[in-house]
């Protein structure tokens, strides 16, 4: 792979990410901390968590494809709270990373093997692939959550 196809890779993935946050940005705008902290059920995740913890993998493996170091706390991220702006900030913060990280990407950062804590080595396109999937799942989980918290009675 060369320069420009890793460029080309990048952007597409980029803007895969960038529409998925878009998505949480829809269903996060305007909604009380009351809804995005509400938790189905004792151990189920909130909206508030889902989007916390989906942009704390994909920090990580944007870090993680580029061999920089990361400091998750994936614990914490269970236990996050929040309101709609601080969600939005963070988002705002993830497609700034995006840029960031995905516009210096070079192709063997996404050819070669690249470690993840707790996990076996793959080629940072496969970590960025299955990281996308890993948030589309985390989007239609958010999605249920809001509407079983809308037709409670």
């Amino acid at each position: 792979m060369d320069e420009a196809g890793a460029r080309t890779i990048a952007g597409t993935v980029a803007g895969l990410y960038r529409a998925v946050h878009e998505k949480f940005r829809e269903q996060v705008r305007g909604l009380d901390p009351g809804t995005l902290n509400w938790r189905p059920l004792p151990k189920a995740n909130s909206i508030a968590v889902l989007v916390a913890h989906s942009l704390a993998g994909e920090a990580e493996v944007l870090r993680c494809i580029r061999s920089l170091p990361s400091a998750r706390d994936r614990e914490a991220e269970f236990g996050i709270e929040s309101d709609a702006t601080e969600l939005l900030a963070w988002l705002d913060q993830a497609d700034r990373d995006l840029e960031e990280h995905l516009g210096a990407v070079t192709p063997a950062d996404l050819t070669e093997m690249r470690p993840r804590p707790n996990r076996q080595p793959k080629p940072g396109l496969e970590w960025l692939l299955s990281n996308y999937g890993h948030a589309r799942e985390h989007l239609a989980q958010l999605e249920l959550t809001k509407q079983l918290y809308d037709s409670r009675t």
